[in-house]
């Protein structure tokens, strides 16, 4: 157990493993990849990470980033998950690989852009400033192939919860945790018996009319604010739910999560713009239509 939170320290082990690295030690990151062959594209957005928490999906998440290589990479917040680390120290091999992996994106080429999120606030002390080449903004606007420009924000500024009662959003993390041990304890009996993986997560919330309110609200709003500063589109993270869909003109995105969902935006050479949940299936594509996933957090 930590007393506090060191905020560098996450990002400095993963520099330090990534020297070892690049001086020529062998991880299980280089391993060749057993399935579908890489594919690359203009630019990667991912958010809510939540590395060091017992939910984060960071084997489906190195996976993913092995297939999938790009010219921008977009961490779009809740990357480190401060909050848990504050509780309960955690950060297991897998997670040091995740953040190795972005600083090795970085060091070959990749402009890797990190937008803090709520869980990550500790870095919006850093903005600006820039750690093994991942520039930490507070902010970014990324213009696509096709000329539009797309405002890159985390969304907790528009979650009246964190705004208005902090003490709340902590109560409601604390219980998101639970349930994912608890739905991990039930998917783990599901497949032994042979059924399909179910989050138990977005079955509440999908019964709960006011989560799929505080939804709606949310997008709405985040989508305002991206035409009220003039720009095509938004991409966001936060609530972990990956949707694609025009609001009033403007095209909002979320990029989902990687604790339950394993979903990413991408962006094609073109400037399509394609919702990818890892390994299963392509969510949704094209210029602002869409399938939404269910609410996951």
């Amino acid at each position: 157990m930590r007393a506090a939170f060191d905020a560098p320290a996450a990002w400095s082990a993963g520099m330090a493993y990534a020297t070892n690295e690049a001086a020529g030690a062998r991880t299980e990151d280089d391993a060749p990849a057993a399935s579908a062959p890489p594919q690359h594209y203009r630019a990667v957005f991912i958010s809510d990470l939540h590395l060091g928490t017992p939910g984060c999906q960071a084997h489906a998440l190195l996976d993913f980033l092995r297939h999938h290589s790009s010219d921008y990479l977009y961490l779009v917040g809740d990357i480190v998950d401060g909050w848990q680390l504050r509780r309960k120290w955690f950060w297991p091999q897998a997670h040091n690989d995740v953040v190795q992996k972005l600083l090795r994106r970085a060091r070959k080429g990749c402009r890797v852009v990190f937008v803090p999120g709520n869980h990550d606030e500790f870095a919006r002390a850093f903005v600006d400033h820039s750690f093994g080449g991942i520039e930490v903004v507070e902010d970014a606007v990324h213009l696509t192939a096709d000329g539009r420009r797309l405002w890159i924000t985390h969304g907790d500024y528009f979650d009246g919860v964190i705004q208005c009662a902090k003490w709340l959003a902590y109560v409601g993390d604390n219980l998101y945790e639970f349930t994912l041990r608890l739905n991990r304890h039930l998917n783990t009996l599901r497949a032994r018996l042979g059924l399909p993986y179910w989050s138990l997560s977005a079955y509440l919330k999908g019964k709960v009319k006011k989560a799929l309110n505080y939804v709606t609200d949310f997008e709405v709003a985040v989508a305002t604010e991206a035409r009220r500063r003039g720009h095509q589109g938004v991409v966001c993270g936060h609530i972990h739910r990956a949707e694609m869909r025009e609001i009033d003109g403007i095209l909002y995105c979320n990029d989902g999560d990687w604790v339950e969902s394993h979903t990413a935006l991408v962006e094609h050479v073109d400037g399509r713009l394609e919702l990818l949940q890892w390994p299963v299936r392509r969510v949704a594509t094209g210029a602002g239509k869409a399938v939404a996933l269910p609410v996951q957090a």
